[in-house]
């Protein structure tokens, strides 16, 4: 408080002419009065007394400088409870105050206040909730901006630091928040009250915020008078659907999203493109493939650019929200039998037949036989969490029979005629096998799976249809309707309907033709029609020579057996599907045209639509009417892709990482570059050495921006190659030597770090041939960082080299550091020598006897050097490091004789410096500082 008194503005003695040079005819002398002869007054006030004083002053500076020290004057009578109510009592009155910087400035001190009267809780009980929680609420409306934006901040930051009882933010923030976004609240005051609403969310939790915050949250959603408070809304939709859960997202908030993404002022729409991923996360996964899915290509295709923009960036991650390890394929499992009993490598082999949830058969969609029993053995998925906890298991009753379809982008066109037939689905995720041949029937069609709609299905793959063959009876007078004649082949009856489905699709396809998308997707149904048409027949001969008998061996069940598939009926189906899967997944090799290698980044994953357009990204028109770096962003995102739709789909992405690997930006190349060693765990040691270890090739000869991503990752990377794909790079290492700027020394740096991390991937010869060469010439390098990366790196090599056997390799090493180094005419090499020394020594590189044999009397030749720098190096080596091993404490050797004299000797040499670190204890000063010091020193 005493800086107050320094700001009064009506002192006596300013009538008096006081700060006026008082000049005395009589006498030269000037008397100035200071300002402290007037701070004994104040000095003489209490705390209390201070403050109100200063607090009734005219003068706005004097009450902003109380409102400052309210904290100060708090903990000078902190011991007085009494004096604490007194001063939180004049912080309510200074709440009045009618000046906007003076309550800002309170308003900023709020926070400071509360948390002293946490510590200080038993002095001062419910201080802060009687008195300055009313104040931070009461501002929320205020009429100033500028006290308004102090009052969020200062609420959101007592709320983070949990200094608001959850009584009070029940009963007095809510409450008001809800009022000051009431339809005839001021239009600014509402907007900031929602996005106070939106921020407080996580902190408060999911009971308060489903109880008072998200049913104003909702109305505000739809305000049709101010688009701000919709745009606010939009903007934090993700963070309230995170807080609420996934039942009140699906329940009350994703119809309002809806509204959202389709609001007529662009802004909106922006905010929800943003915040999709995280709406995304917060929904089970068949919402998410059945709603958001098609609201987020509307998205895509908006008319404005800046929406369309922010969808592109957010499509990689909106996909990779379809990401689930644990259904990542189709296995054979028997009944009461754990999902982690089936082996990996039988997951792994059915993992291309994955079809997707959405798609399964509900019991009220699959006409059901009261006949029907218990199954005994499944065919299914990996259970989905976000569907198998909301969906109860199927009655005894129910049978769901899987029935493949097309699931091309724009198949919903034609499907809704399939739909209105009883027998026919789309696909289903569980076969369920019944215990007697009774109790299965064919459906009245089988048509392709979602990744193989282009082919003619081979008869091994038409399980249902075998079943039915086998077994003569009816699922129902339902099933029964629409079935072909029973002389008719199978392969037949799928050709015809799949020819049929083909045309249908074609037809409503043909109005959208204008779309470059449309016409490819026209394109290739045209082909598979064409291909259907003429090898039917060949397809159905290639299928008989495949199985005479016309039937999967071991598949048919007999009318008398209720006991589960045999192991020879599972290999197979397996075999069959492995067969289809490899055979459409060998590109190019097998001579498939343009038009049927984009058949081929057909999956069942995600959503095809949405794969079509992450795919689009890369188009040279996008960068155009969407983003310049739209490239970027489909590079940025392509690893989390990649994992969702997993190694078996990685073909879709092949051709867009090519692209992508081959831009002309040098970002992009340069954000796959820091991300290719992710990639490659993805994708696995095959699937690497085929596809990324050419792009990985191509990087290394780029710009040093995209060599740098390489660079810092090249450890990880090469650990996942064979040993001898590894050696390759062996030849490589020294170009990292040469860069574009001979200044760009972190380069070098972080070659150096890698270098250390490889020691472990190749054996002594390649490291002694090939790394020794690169470490020498880092331990020589201008930079001082980069030669103590490199004196830590050669401590390594030598390390690992003497551990192998024979340790030739060591010795060598050693005895080239003493030639290269230790006997270097260069000064600078002799010190570096001593590092190198320094650091086996510290990090105990080699046992300390051989390092005594090889090392140390070269290390002792060097206390007679020219250079004062190398002297006072080994003295701080010899006395902060080498003598505090055990080794030379306790050895009555010739080794410790040797290394006292060498001591004594720098205690007695003419240079200071050299005397004053050869006598000091070890203890005393701490050797990497001091080295550090002296290394920068010298260059």
């Amino acid at each position: 408080m005493a800086d107050l008194s320094l700001l009064q503005e009506d002192l006596p003695e300013d009538a008096d002419g006081f700060g006026v040079d008082d000049c005395s005819s009589e006498s030269d002398v000037i008397v100035v009065p200071s300002a402290l002869d007037f701070v004994s007054q104040d000095d003489m006030l209490t705390p209390l007394g201070r403050l109100d004083k200063y607090a009734a002053s005219e003068n706005v500076f004097n009450r902003q400088m109380v409102a400052r020290s309210l904290l100060d004057t708090l903990r000078e009578v902190c011991d007085d409870e009494r004096d604490c109510i007194a001063v939180l009592e004049r912080i309510s009155r200074l709440a009045d105050d009618s000046e906007p910087t003076v309550r800002a400035e309170l308003m900023e001190q709020v926070p400071h206040i509360a948390l002293f009267c946490q510590e200080n809780r038993p002095a001062i009980p419910y201080a802060f909730s009687k008195y300055l929680l009313p104040i931070v609420v009461r501002y929320l409306a205020d009429q100033n901006n500028q006290v308004r934006k102090t009052s969020q901040a200062a609420l959101l930051a007592l709320l983070e630091q949990e200094l608001i009882e959850r009584f009070d933010v029940e009963t007095k923030v809510c409450p008001v928040l809800v009022e000051l976004t009431a339809p005839d609240s001021n239009d600014d005051v509402k907007t900031e009250a929602v996005a106070i609403m939106c921020k407080m969310a996580p902190m408060v939790g999911k009971d308060i915020t489903e109880r008072l915050i998200l049913p104003r949250f909702c109305e505000m959603c739809c305000d049709c008078r101010m688009f701000h408070v919709r745009k606010v809304c939009a903007a934090n939709f993700g963070d309230i659907c995170s807080v609420v859960g996934q039942q009140a997202t699906e329940e009350m908030l994703l119809p309002r999203f809806f509204q959202l993404c389709s609001d007529n002022v662009w802004g909106v729409r922006k905010a929800c493109a943003e915040c999709f991923m995280a709406v995304s996360c917060a929904t089970c996964q068949e919402i998410r493939r059945t709603k958001l899915s098609a609201l987020f290509i509307n998205l895509i295709s908006d008319p404005s650019r800046w929406v369309r923009q922010a969808a592109f960036q957010s499509l990689g991650p909106f996909i990779s929200t379809f990401a689930n390890p644990s259904s990542s394929g189709q296995y054979f499992k028997e009944e009461n039998k754990s999902s982690e009993d089936t082996s990996v490598e039988d997951k792994n082999r059915t993992r291309d037949e994955e079809v997707p949830e959405d798609a399964q058969i509900r019991p009220e969609d699959v006409p059901t036989d009261p006949t029907v029993s218990n199954s005994s053995v499944k065919l299914e998925g990996a259970p989905d969490p976000d569907i198998s906890a909301e969906s109860p298991r199927k009655p005894p009753g129910d049978s769901s029979l899987p029935c493949p379809l097309s699931s091309e982008p724009h198949q919903e066109a034609a499907s809704n005629e399939d739909d209105k037939k009883p027998g026919t689905c789309r696909s289903a995720s569980r076969l369920e096998v019944g215990s007697s041949a009774q109790d299965s029937a064919p459906l009245d069609q089988e048509l392709y799976n979602s990744f193989h709609f282009w082919r003619t299905p081979l008869p091994e793959i038409d399980l249902d249809v075998e079943l039915e063959q086998g077994s003569g009876n009816k699922l129902g007078p339902e099933g029964l309707e629409g079935m072909p004649e029973a002389t008719s082949p199978a392969s037949a009856n799928i050709t015809m309907a799949t020819r049929k489905e083909l045309e249908e699709m074609i037809e409503n396809l043909e109005p959208h033709i204008d779309d470059p998308d449309v016409k490819a997707q026209v394109d290739v149904l045209a082909a598979a029609l064409r291909a259907s048409s003429l090898d039917a027949c060949d397809e159905v001969s290639e299928a008989t020579r495949r199985a005479p008998q016309d039937e999967l061996p071991g598949c048919r069940l007999d009318h008398g057996t209720s006991g589960p598939l045999t192991s020879e009926a599972v290999e197979n189906m397996e075999s069959a599907l492995r067969y289809i899967h490899d055979d459409s997944d060998s590109g190019t090799s097998g001579g498939f045209s343009p038009d049927e290698e984009r058949r081929a980044k057909v999956q069942d994953v995600v959503p095809q639509a949405l794969l079509d357009q992450y795919l689009s990204m890369t188009d040279p028109s996008r960068a155009q009417t969407v983003d310049t770096e739209i490239a970027k962003h489909c590079a940025y995102s392509l690893p989390g892709v990649a994992l969702t739709l997993g190694r078996q789909n990685w073909h879709c992405l092949r051709e867009t990482y090519e692209t992508l690997a081959s831009d002309m930006q040098w970002k992009v190349r340069r954000t796959l570059a820091f991300s290719i060693h992710e990639l490659a765990v993805i994708l696995g040691d095959q699937l690497t050495a085929a596809d990324l270890v050419p792009i990985f090739n191509g990087f290394l000869k780029d710009l040093d921006e995209v060599r740098i991503g390489v660079l810092k990752h090249l450890h990880d990377f090469l650990k996942l190659l064979h040993i001898d794909k590894r050696r390759e790079y062996l030849y490589q290492l020294q170009e990292f030597l040469v860069t574009d700027n001979s200044r760009n020394w972190r380069f070098r740096a972080e070659l150096a770090e890698q270098l250390i991390l490889l020691l472990e991937l190749y054996s002594p010869r390649d490291i002694y041939d090939y790394l020794r060469p690169i470490a020498l010439n880092l331990c020589a390098d201008k930079v001082s960082s980069v030669r103590w990366i490199s004196y830590k790196l050669v401590g390594e090599m030598v390390r690992k080299l003497h551990r192998a056997a024979p340790p030739t390799f060591g010795v060598d090493l050693i005895r080239e550091l003493v030639e290269s180094f230790g006997r270097c005419p260069r000064w600078s090499g002799r010190q570096a020598f001593v590092f190198v020394c320094q650091t086996v020594i510290e990090d105990e590189c080699l046992p300390m006897d051989q390092f005594a044999v090889h090392l140390m009397p070269h290390l002792l030749t060097l206390a007679n050097d020219r250079v004062p720098n190398v002297r006072v190096l080994l003295a701080k080596t010899l006395r902060q490091t080498l003598l505090e091993k055990e080794y030379f404490l306790t050895s009555a050797s010739c080794h410790q004789e040797a290394v006292e004299q060498t001591i004594m000797a720098l205690q007695m040499d003419r240079d200071s410096d050299v005397k004053y670190f050869a006598s000091i204890h070890p203890a005393s000063t701490k050797i990497s500082e001091d080295a550090m010091s002296t290394a920068s020193s010298t260059y």
